[in-house]
């Protein structure tokens, strides 16, 4: 019984340091992976009020902003499945570019790759190197963005991913290929072969 109340104890949250403690990290997380400052606005709000109403089921097996991050997640996944789903009811379309914009009909590279004379792990510490990939994402359609956040960089498996993407498999490493094709054509053009002299 000792055990439980030191448990209980332990796990007390604060929640009036939440804003204060949690509000600018989850903020940045939502904004990485939606790509609009209203739209992460409203899903840490949604997540703050999500943690209040559960903050009882909170177990202390984790941080509180390992645990919020966890329910922003979850509010992240639910804005992509509400975005899915009325572009599938509107018809709307985006325009992206087909593989057939870096292939040849036989399969081949229209354009080799450029050489990448960077050292990834020096990269990742440049800042200008993470404004271009920032421009290179941001351009990317809708669709291929938020299927990238979903399993590329937040792991999801990939029948989740489609789950709240409501798309198929196939359609999703469609979505998968294209962005990563995307990605590299714009980092090459912008950042590699800029800073390879």
């Amino acid at each position: 019984m000792g055990s439980q109340e030191t448990d209980k104890q332990e796990t007390t949250l604060d929640v009036s340091q939440w804003v204060h403690e949690h509000a600018d990290v989850l903020y940045r997380y939502a904004l990485q992976r939606v790509r609009r400052r209203d739209v992460a606005e409203e899903v840490v709000q949604e997540t703050f009020l999500s943690a209040l109403r559960a903050r009882k089921d909170f177990a202390g097996q984790s941080s509180e902003r390992t645990w919020l991050i966890g329910i922003l997640r979850h509010k992240i996944v639910d804005h992509f499945r509400q975005v899915a789903q009325t572009k599938s009811h509107n018809g709307h379309a985006e325009r992206e570019v087909p593989a057939e914009a870096f292939f040849k009909s036989d399969g081949h590279w229209k354009d080799m790759p450029a050489d990448w004379k960077w050292d990834p792990v020096t990269i990742l510490d440049r800042r200008d190197f993470w404004r271009v990939f920032e421009e290179c994402f941001s351009a990317l359609p809708r669709k291929l963005r938020d299927a990238f956040v979903l399993r590329a960089m937040d792991e999801q498996e990939p029948a989740a991913v489609c789950d709240n993407l409501g798309i198929s498999e196939s359609n999703l490493w469609v979505r998968l290929h294209r962005a990563r094709l995307s990605l590299k054509d714009c980092l090459e053009n912008n950042w590699f072969r800029k800073h390879s002299k």
